[in-house]
Formats: structure tokens, C-alpha cells, sequence
């Protein structure tokens, strides 16, 4: 496999992250079972493509982007999906999560 492949396997392992972290919310403790599925389904595909990155890539280097992406994402979705509070001091947080993404990728 590719390094530009595994970066892609890598980025939507990230955004499934986000989707698994919004069913988790909305399957309330695991009590609602359709939600309950498609959040172990997520859970399945991520750790399935983050595996397969990480033939390719650092272990350090991918799994701190595959976490700041989802931290990233989790927060902007918990933001518009449930009204969650915005400050200026998460948003410096978050720009500085996303700058070590960038960093990260461009070492």
C-alpha cells in the first residue's frame, strides 16, 4: 500500500471516529439499539482502516492524527448537533489540535 493511500485510510478512520462518537451520544448508554449498532459498526470500520495505516505508517505519528482528527470533528459535530458551548478558548484548543495534525503530516 501507498504512504497517499494509507494517509486516506487514515483521514476517514478519523471522520468514522466523529461518526462513532455521535452514535455513542445518540444511543444513550447503549439503550437504543438501532443507534447501538451503527455505533459498534463505526467502531469496527475505523479500527479495521486505522489497522490497515498503520502497516504503513508510525505509530506515533498516525494515531495522534487519527485522534486529533476525531477530537477536531467531535467537537465541531458536538457543537452543531447539540448546541454544545463554543469559546474562545476551545477554539484556540482545537486550532492548536488541528496545527499538530499538520505538523505531524508534514514531518
Amino acid at each position: 500500500m501507498s504512504q497517499s493511500m494509507a494517509w486516506l485510510m487514515l483521514v476517514i478512520a478519523g471522520a468514522l471516529d466523529v461518526g462513532w462518537a455521535i452514535t455513542m451520544k445518540y444511543a444513550e448508554g447503549y439503550t437504543r439499539v438501532g443507534w447501538s449498532v451503527a455505533s459498534l459498526v463505526l467502531l469496527a470500520a475505523f479500527v479495521f482502516l486505522l489497522g490497515r495505516a498503520l502497516k504503513v505508517l508510525e505509530v506515533g505519528v498516525a494515531y495522534s492524527v487519527w485522534t486529533g482528527i476525531g477530537a477536531a470533528g467531535t467537537f465541531v459535530m458536538g457543537v452543531v448537533l447539540f448546541g454544545e458551548t463554543l469559546s474562545a478558548m476551545k477554539l484556540a484548543g482545537i486550532a492548536l489540535v488541528l496545527m499538530g495534525i499538520a505538523a505531524l503530516k508534514l514531518a
